[in-house]
């Protein structure tokens, strides 16, 4: 199928809570899509249903789209020729599309009621559960009147059409629905009020969308669609159907669907985290499509100049937090040290950290220490810690002073203070040379056994910067003051 000369995609949420990753993976394909062929991306908001949509749910959107750089052409915020972009503010429009359709002939009454549809369903052997039945299409104007005369009010049903409707998604190839598989479906209430099937495609035709690229989950909506297109463009609205690429769901343990009650379905757990937006957009851009079979990690640009719709798969895409974070892990040792230790900040913040001008220096010595053991921003600032906090907060982790600041601990600690002591420099090959030398040679234990005590002592964990290099931006005096404490407590242990 070609490529139209000007591709319009559109990204069109509801504001209900917070951004879902499988919500950002649709708009991250969408938006490379119309950058990779020089198109546009609408954005646009669905805020009819007032009982879930809310201004806050709104921000943490764009919130979203600001924090990983997806940026759009047109839309709210931005403005542009089709607008106004909330639904809530286009009634007139949609109340003249549907005007438009009944008078086209497209759109009838409908007033039977759900128990009598299923009467219906049962009095010819059919499931009772199978659904509207088409039965008000030709009712007459008497019939409506005699309807009216028992107070009912009717809603507004699409008439489908009654041949089989075939199109070619980007993703699965052709689908067919066949003649009678989907029955009349309700555009509106009977006072007019529009619902989503009716708002959705008007938007679309007069947006002049292109492309829609959505989750597969909607994908038995496509011919309800497709046919209200066609009706929509027969009575001026539009250009008629347009190309659609079901994208696959993005499921969590188990194959099921994620959850927005699953912790990883939430963007902002992954921002708090440490996540940077280049590598978490990386791991999502995988959730269905990837740049080729032996590459993991690209760019954003990499991927706009490189994606390909129809080369997404139409399997079922399980979000691994492990991958996620190698993937991260790989963007976080691209970027420049002092760009990492910069975004390391507010990670040092969440810790109760704020930094003063000579620990802002401190952490541009000390960042590249972790940037190479770091998955996350937050493993950074957990492991840089230590070198900011005064001794009157400083405490070792609870758990790693159990298993490392035992009795046992207590004579390799002061071997480590009596060997510090005194030395002449007090540099990263010199605090090594020393420890070995009173503990591995003096005491005669292994690595492990020598050095783990006094890196809990020193960093209180036992995965830290490289220790004598933290040693050394500790300081000597910080540095024996820690390994002091450290053997009071593991006395106290005793």
């Amino acid at each position: 199928m070609s490529t139209p000369a000007q591709v319009r995609v559109r990204f069109s949420p509801s504001p209900t809570g917070i951004p879902h990753v499988g919500l950002v993976r649709t708009a991250l394909f969408n938006w490379a899509h119309a950058r990779h062929h020089g198109g546009t991306l609408v954005f646009r908001i669905e805020d009819t249903d007032a009982s879930r949509d809310s201004a806050e749910s709104y921000e943490a959107l764009l919130d979203a789209l600001n924090w990983l750089g997806l940026d759009w052409d047109e839309g709210v915020e931005k403005g542009g020729p089709h607008g106004p972009y909330r639904q809530s503010e286009r009634g007139q429009i949609y109340a003249d599309a549907l005007r438009r359709l009944i008078e086209g002939g497209e759109v009838y009454e409908s007033f039977s009621l759900a128990a009598e549809i299923e009467a219906r369903h049962r009095a010819a052997g059919r499931d009772p559960k199978l659904g509207y039945d088409n039965a008000d299409r030709d009712l007459t104007d008497e019939q409506k009147a005699a309807f009216r005369a028992e107070g009912r009010s009717p809603v507004y049903r699409l008439r489908m059409p009654e041949h089989d409707i075939t199109f070619t998604d980007l993703v699965r190839g052709e689908i067919t629905f066949r003649a009678g598989q989907v029955p009349d479906f309700v555009l509106a209430r009977g006072d007019g009020t529009p619902l989503y099937p009716l708002t959705n495609p008007v938007d679309d035709a007069l947006m002049e969308i292109t492309h829609v690229l959505r989750g597969e989950d909607l994908l038995a909506s496509t011919p309800r669609q497709i046919a209200l297109l066609q009706a929509l463009q027969r009575v001026g609205i539009g250009n008629g159907p347009f190309v659609y690429a079901h994208l696959p769901l993005v499921t969590g343990e188990g194959n099921r669907k994620l959850s927005k009650r699953d912790p990883e379905s939430n963007l902002f757990h992954h921002r708090d985290r440490g996540f940077v937006p280049e590598g978490l957009l990386n791991y999502l851009a995988l959730l269905g499509w990837s740049i080729a079979d032996d590459r993991d990690v690209f760019s954003l640009e990499e991927m706009v100049a490189a994606f390909d719709v129809s080369r997404v798969s139409g399997n079922a895409a399980r979000f691994d937090v492990k991958k996620a974070e190698a993937i991260n892990a790989a963007h976080l040792r691209l970027l420049a040290p002092d760009d990492f230790a910069a975004r390391v900040v507010p990670y040092l913040a969440a810790e109760g950290i704020e930094l003063t001008t000579d620990q802002e220096q401190l952490l541009a010595a000390a960042a590249p220490l972790v940037q190479e053991r770091s998955q996350v921003l937050s493993d950074a600032a957990r492991m840089l810690a230590f070198l900011f906090r005064d001794e009157d907060s400083f405490a070792p982790d609870a758990d790693a002073a159990a298993k490392n600041l035992n009795a046992d601990a207590a004579p390799v600690l002061e071997a480590a203070v009596a060997g510090l002591t005194d030395l002449p420099e007090w540099t990263a090959a010199a605090i090594e040379e020393s420890l070995k030398s009173s503990l591995v040679d003096g005491l005669g234990l292994k690595p492990r056994k020598a050095f783990g005590p006094v890196r809990v002592a020193i960093s209180g964990r036992t995965v830290s910067p490289p220790l004598y290099e933290s040693m050394e931006l500790l300081g000597r005096e910080r540095s024996l003051a820690r390994l002091g404490a450290g053997v009071r407590l593991a006395r106290g242990m005793g």
